[in-house]
């Protein structure tokens, strides 16, 4: 069945007066009298009337409304960052319209331009773990939409961001289970592509340096899905080296818990023989057993401060103040030590 919008033409057929006549009444003009306004108004009603936001905008230049790429939506952490946006969105009078790429980059071109001709007011985006190419983003940055990132971006130097601190949140995870006595420390690794995995890497890396720790390259394995598969597949591969790691920290939970499987298969056992560290405080990482050590990433706040550093941006061209400063703002991360990686003789110190 289609949808028939009803418009002004309709409201003015059934009460008998013009078109231009309605309009006016339904933004309360002084020329037409209070009977016309008030049977105007209620016929709106009656007939769910709602102006025509395309036309608006065109008038205005203004949509009210912010697009959001989001690469995976059954992602937590994901999640908690749009609940952080609409906060902040709809209490500034902002609509929010979601898409999602899946990860996929085809995806999120289409996702881009379809909020492009959506006339969003400005556009949170998320990149995908397939995305090499930024020339879509490019050209609506070169069209004048103000585009703030969060969580996963490339390095552009006119554009805002928000970001988590990923480097010392894995460094901190891998100096744990250097202090929980961990010798052969592996890392299952991000999509190459995205900044967050290098960072990660990063801090996995200098961890082992500061402590005079060999590096091995057979101790670190892509998982350029993200997937469980991907997790259990490359721990699989650890577990089956002449000299297996005696702990692993993963790029994120989803991987870690991938990993708990694998070393359960084998039949080890978690933390006696393999410790186990994850990233992004899944929900399920407190129930499982045993609980998963993690690093929490303040997703609530992420997206709050993604809306408003957009919304700043919006409002600051509404007024022709010039383009605004690109401001980049860096949450901290939080280590969340459970038993995956706490050793029993650690427990008696």
């Amino acid at each position: 069945m289609r949808f028939n919008q009803v418009t002004i033409k309709d409201i003015a057929r059934e009460l008998g007066i013009s078109p231009s006549t309605v309009s006016r009444a339904l933004k309360d003009h002084p020329d037409i009298s209070s009977e016309t306004k008030k049977a105007v108004h209620a016929l709106a009603e009656k007939l769910n009337y709602q102006p025509n936001i395309v036309a608006l905008s065109l008038r205005q230049k203004k949509t009210n409304t912010i697009g959001v790429i989001i690469p995976e939506l059954v992602h937590f952490f994901f999640s908690t960052v749009i609940s952080g946006i609409e906060d902040v969105a709809y209490q500034a009078g902002y609509s929010v319209i979601l898409a999602h790429s899946n990860e996929s980059y085809e995806r999120e071109k289409t996702d881009i331009k379809a909020l492009f001709n959506s006339r969003v007011d400005g556009m949170l985006i998320s990149l995908s773990r397939e995305t090499k190419n930024f020339d879509h983003i490019e050209s609506i940055i070169s069209k004048g939409v103000p585009v703030v990132f969060y969580d996963r971006m490339y390095n552009n130097p006119n554009t805002s961001k928000v970001i988590v601190d990923d480097y010392t949140g894995a460094k901190e995870a891998v100096d744990h289970l250097i202090d929980q006595g961990y010798t052969e420390i592996a890392h299952l690794e991000g999509a190459s592509g995205l900044l967050i995995s290098a960072d990660r890497k990063r801090g996995y890396l200098d961890s082992l340096k500061e402590h005079k720790m060999e590096i091995k390259e057979s101790l670190i394995q892509e998982c350029p899905s993200g997937s469980q598969e991907d997790g259990k597949k490359a721990t699989k591969k650890l577990l089956s080296l002449p000299n297996p790691p005696d702990a692993i920290f993963a790029h994120s939970d989803p991987i870690a818990m991938g990993a708990m499987m694998a070393i359960k298969e084998k039949g080890l056992k978690i933390p006696q023989d393999v410790g186990l560290v994850g990233f992004s405080n899944w929900s399920y990482g407190s129930l499982i057993e045993p609980s998963l050590t993690t690093v929490d990433q303040p997703g609530f706040e992420m997206g709050q401060e993604a809306a408003r550093l957009l919304i700043r941006q919006i409002e600051v061209g509404d007024k022709d103040q010039g383009d605004p400063q690109p401001e980049t703002k860096t949450l901290k991360t939080k280590l969340i030590i459970r038993e995956s990686s706490i050793r029993k003789a650690a427990k008696k110190k």
